[in-house]
């Protein structure tokens, strides 16, 4: 595997915020700057939708992709944990009748080495949905595939329970309010070489989480970044916005790459909560 240099989450999350600076040109302006240009790249043609929220391939770590009902999963076989895990949640998708059950964990068949439900057994952490379960209840088997462990990492209970939560809820608000979003999220470490396992796999337990958000309205394009430690501290969602760019920083991963350059360079430099 090729080790990739991350920046220390302890030390991004000591870095002044940067989100905005006075000489930045908003994504309205350079709308209505440009000429005829449109919001999103024209790779979109009538029989091919693009799928914007997938991040470009990964060439510096291990990647298997997994198309599901209702997300997209890059798996890295060496940390037993996604990359990355990414879906387009509309406003439809934020309701149904599908429900989880009380037990519904699943290994993925699909990948080998895996975690399992043993793994997680007296660990002292939660199974984390990366793309979470009520954005998969318009589906049986889209809920049922949110399961699987190629959509889980180990999570502190307080944060699973507690600001994941709500960013998550916040998310289907968005949906609901711009008629749909492209999310993006997954685990992060301090360190490149393995450091703290659970489980007999010994799946890697993060030491933090990013999550990426992006609306793309034509009259109000824009993205979001959040960036949490996974050691259950209870922090304001104020207080772990990020840019996009500085999210891309920190993962190494290239988020929403089929969105035209302009429009891209622009939204994915600004992050102001108050706007969504």
């Amino acid at each position: 595997m090729n080790k990739l240099l991350l920046i220390p989450l302890s030390l991004c999350l000591l870095l002044t915020d940067c989100r905005k600076s006075e000489n930045s040109t908003s994504a309205m302006s350079l709308l209505r700057e440009s000429t005829n240009k449109p919001v999103v790249s024209n790779a979109q043609s009538k029989d091919k939708i693009v799928e914007y929220e997938k991040p470009a391939p990964l060439t510096d770590r291990p990647e298997q992709i997994l198309k599901r009902k209702g997300y997209t999963t890059s798996y890295n076989m060496e940390t037993r944990n996604p990359n990355w895990v990414a879906w387009h949640l509309t406003k439809a998708h934020t309701y149904g009748n599908s429900r989880r059950q009380e037990e519904m964990f699943t290994e993925d068949q699909e990948v080998s080495p895996r975690a399992t439900n043993n793994d997680y057994y007296t660990s002292r952490y939660d199974r984390g949905h990366m793309c979470p379960a009520a954005d998969n209840k318009w589906d049986a088997t889209a809920m049922k595939e949110s399961f699987l462990f190629t959509n889980i990492c180990p999570q502190s209970h307080n944060l699973n329970k507690y600001e994941w939560n709500n960013l998550e809820i916040k998310c289907r608000e968005w949906a609901r309010k711009y008629g749909a979003i492209d999310i993006v999220c997954g685990p992060l470490y301090d360190s490149p070489t393995l450091t703290r396992t659970i489980g007999r796999n010994r799946v890697w337990i993060p030491d933090g989480f990013f999550k990426v958000v992006m609306c793309r309205s034509k009259q109000q394009p824009k993205a979001i970044g959040f960036l949490f430690r996974n050691d259950g501290k209870k922090v304001s969602l104020e207080s772990v916005v990020r840019t996009v760019d500085e999210i891309e920083s920190i993962t190494g991963i290239d988020f929403y790459p089929a969105l035209d350059d302009d429009v891209e360079n622009v939204i994915e430099a600004e992050a102001d909560l108050s706007d969504w």
